[in-house]
């Protein structure tokens, strides 16, 4: 099991200066860093939102156009079902009997 003596000859003098300046700038670098940060995320938190509600409003449209293009099916199809095939076929037959008589 290694121990802490270990650790610091391995490190050497450069290793033990880092880390006591380490444990010395922490309490100074923990709030510039939290403080920098802090932003960041709100801003990345706000982007978030902003394109949730607008990808919200475009689903909605979306959601509006696909319901209006079943109604207008709906209604064709209503429409082919309430007009006869008969009297399509029926007009020019009429009119070819009236210019043989």
């Amino acid at each position: 099991m290694p121990k802490i003596t270990d650790f610091v000859e391995d490190a050497g003098a450069p290793g033990i200066i880092a880390g006591i300046g380490a444990v010395l700038l922490a309490p100074v670098l923990i709030p510039v860093v939290a403080g920098i940060g802090k932003p960041i995320a709100k801003r990345i938190i706000k982007g978030g939102i902003v394109a949730y509600e607008k990808s919200k409003g475009a689903f909605a449209e979306l959601g509006e156009t696909w319901e209006d293009i079943v109604a207008e099916a709906k209604a064709e199809l209503a429409e082919d079902r309430e007009t006869p095939l008969f009297e399509a076929a029926a007009t020019p037959v009429d009119s070819a009997a009236d210019n043989g008589a």
